[in-house]
């Protein structure tokens, strides 16, 4: 097993020894958690922060999204959740605290236990929701080690949907007519002009959509889904459907567990159609510049060669991860080479490749993807794997890492949402992230090892953490098997690892110890660029050179980009289905 990708990590988990706990005994958890809330909403209430700090752990964690900090914030320890709670309930005036019916006693590993519980409360501005999780002490009482509180809605902007929905009836002309007014802006500007068009976009215009708020989306590609229309034809989602609902309209129980690309693309364009979101395909924002009031100007390019300027509060850049700009690794002597070299996201079929040797530079997802699929038709065909590479069939391995919340028959999105996003990211990467990699390692461990015997080189993720770093540094580095690794292990791919690159040569690649490998097409799969690079595009090398890197984690673990960045008014959103989701709300 290489390690090469692992680092430093201490353990913060509150194991039984750790905190001192010899015997349980019997434990009534809903009347623990029923006494432990009732005084914590009690001193919250009187703003007694000594006391509401006495009944966490020292090292405890509480994670805020928007609700009391307007912000996405984790702080660490008593000390910091100390400071939080002085600075921050005078001035929101939480009250209404309700315990739900939600309590539930869990052992996520053998030496750990906890109980979580579900609440409600309010702010002078919102309407918001938590979770928390008890341990036991040596002392005798169950304290805090987690607390989550999230912002739900603010109050006097509900959602037009029930009975709050729009009671007119229209004909059907006069629908059209309205739509039609809609979504050319004839008359105005959006407050929310987002550029893009995938699933972030869509999530973001539905649910302003529904606060009534006017957004309208711009989309380069002639319709609504083309970014998974345009990928290779093997492409589907890796995650399975349970985790990718899309707020309003579910996917149906009908539903493959893995969504192809192309059933995708046309998911996403019926969503936007049923929930009738403003959105001009075909055109290009071509720069945005900012007003002395903040006011973002955006140029738009149409489809017929005319442009409209919009003045927007609110400039959304959702294009994905380095704006779709292809990442080219920079090899010496491309002059020489007599092929064709091209990234793996031109790549459609593997009957374009027929009777041709190939070398795929890259073992992430799309690498493997693209190997694979050229494999199963026969091509002659080599991987070039950089570094080793944290890889884990998404099947076994889905119990582990999202099986317990997203699952046939698992708990209402809604709740697995908030559970999910409710364990701060210090303590997944604190253990439970590496305990649950090394789960994975050795439930695999059969075919993990074949794989190794093969030459492939494998690690457990960044910090030993699993897929839980790769995902929020690299957005890469990973693979979610999908049989690829078998084509490996039977020697339908082979592998190329024990040198680097050095350079081109006529026939194909040579490498530093002299070896080299024939090839007529050379496909990297080798990510695309900087998220910065959208804004570099739009709004110009002086705005965008602000900007610190928007990949990983900051010091409280919370993601480097978040719903506002440093400019007033622009905005970013990126990520996966759920992810999305939850930003949103």
């Amino acid at each position: 097993m290489d390690t090469s990708k692992s680092g430093h990590w201490e353990s913060r988990l509150p194991t039984l020894d750790k905190l001192g706990v010899k015997d349980l005994g019997q434990i009534d958890e809903l009347k623990i958690a029923q006494d432990w809330f009732q005084v914590f909403s009690s001193y919250v209430t009187a703003g007694n922060v000594e006391e509401i700090v006495g009944l966490f752990c020292d090292d405890s964690l509480w994670r805020d999204l928007l609700a009391l900090t307007w912000n996405m914030r984790t702080f660490d320890g008593s000390s910091k959740i100390r400071t939080f709670l002085r600075d921050r309930i005078p001035h929101v005036h939480m009250q209404g605290f309700k315990l739900k019916e939600f309590v539930r006693l869990q052992k996520p590993f053998p030496d750990m236990i906890w109980i979580v519980g579900m609440f409600e409360f309010e702010t002078g501005t919102g309407m918001c929701s938590g979770v928390f999780r008890l341990v036991p002490t040596a002392e005798g009482p169950w304290k805090a080690y987690t607390i989550f509180t999230v912002l739900e809605s603010l109050k006097g902007y509900p959602e037009k949907i029930g009975a709050l929905r729009d009671p007119c009836a229209l004909t059907g002309r006069q629908w059209r007519e309205k739509r039609d007014r809609e979504i050319a802006f004839e008359d105005g500007d959006p407050a929310v002009l987002i550029v893009g068009g995938g699933q972030s976009a869509l999530q973001l215009a539905a649910r302003l959509k529904f606060l009534d708020i006017p957004s309208l989306i711009i989309e380069k590609d002639s319709r609504v889904g083309d970014v998974w229309r345009n990928r290779y034809d093997a492409l589907s989602l890796h995650f399975p459907v349970w985790n990718d609902h899309m707020p309003y309209i579910p996917f149906p129980p009908t539903w493959p567990s893995y969504t192809p690309s192309l059933k995708m693309a046309d998911w996403l364009e019926s969503y936007a159609t049923t929930l009738e979101l403003n959105i001009w395909t075909s055109c290009t924002v071509v720069g945005a510049t900012q007003d002395a009031d903040n006011k973002w100007r955006v140029r738009v390019h149409r489809d017929d060669g005319s442009e409209r300027v919009f003045r927007v509060n609110h400039l959304v850049i959702a294009t994905g991860l380095g704006d779709g700009i292809p990442t080219m690794p920079d090899i010496p002597n491309s002059a020489l080479f007599n092929g064709v070299v091209e990234h793996s996201a031109r790549y459609r079929r593997a009957s374009d490749y027929q009777g041709k040797k190939v070398i795929v530079i890259g073992a992430g997802n799309a690498g493997h993807d693209v190997a694979s699929d050229l494999a199963r038709a026969g091509n002659d065909v080599t991987m070039f794997q950089r570094s080793s590479t944290f890889v884990m069939n998404l099947d076994k391995g889905w119990k582990f890492i999202g099986g317990a919340l997203y699952c046939e028959g698992g708990p209402p999105v809604d709740i697995a949402d908030r559970l999910s996003q409710s364990l701060p990211h210090l303590l997944l990467e604190g253990g439970m992230a590496q305990r649950t990699a090394q789960a994975i390692v050795d439930d695999q461990k059969e075919h993990l090892d074949k794989l190794m015997k093969s030459g492939f080189r494998i690690n457990k993720g960044i910090k030993d953490a699993g897929v839980l770093l790769q995902l929020k540094e690299k957005s890469g580095g990973h693979y979610f098997d999908t049989g690829g690794s078998q084509l490996i292990i039977d020697g339908k791919i082979k592998v190329k690892n024990d040198s680097q690159i050095k350079s081109y040569y006529p026939g194909g690649l040579v490498f530093e110890d002299g070896s080299k490998v024939e090839a007529d097409v050379i496909i990297c799969a080798t990510g695309v660029g900087d998220m910065r690079n959208s804004i570099h595009r739009i709004c110009g090398e002086e705005v965008g050179n602000s900007f610190p890197r928007l990949l990983g984690v900051n010091a409280e673990g919370e993601l480097n980009f978040s719903l506002a960045l440093p400019r007033p008014g622009l905005r970013m959103m990126v990520g996966k289905c759920h992810q999305n989701l939850y930003m949103v709300l």
